[in-house]
């Protein structure tokens, strides 16, 4: 199984718990691996048999600006299942980090996986 992967994908959104972060849009930067077969696509040069990055990339952009989270857990998870049920991978494994969420730390966040690379 191969991997599509989009690195740094940053959002502005509302994401947290905190009466403060429930009324301002905060970045959040999402990584993104997805399993696929690319031998089809490689043989013919054809994007039909691609994951496009740019449309993930787009979609997933979107889901996140209209989803007004609490939790990065949620967020990760729900990005997790629309990639697999809009793009059919069987695979991804979404990672969201929160710049600047923990004094005295650049990032923190959660990785979540989902699917199977069989």
């Amino acid at each position: 199984m191969d991997t599509v992967f989009i690195r740094d994908l940053e959002i502005e959104c509302i994401v947290g718990i905190w009466g403060w972060e429930r009324k301002m849009q905060q970045t959040v930067s999402i990584d993104l691996d997805m399993a696929t077969d690319l031998s089809k696509a490689a043989e013919t040069e054809d994007i039909q048999y691609c994951v496009d990055y740019k449309s993930v990339s787009q979609s997933v952009t979107a889901l996140v600006q209209e989803g007004r989270f609490k939790l990065v857990e949620t967020l990760a998870d729900r990005v997790a299942a629309h990639i697999i049920t809009d793009f059919n991978v069987p695979w991804v494994r979404v990672r969201v980090s929160k710049p600047g969420a923990v004094k005295h730390s650049r990032e923190v966040g959660v990785i979540v996986e989902r699917g199977s690379r069989d």
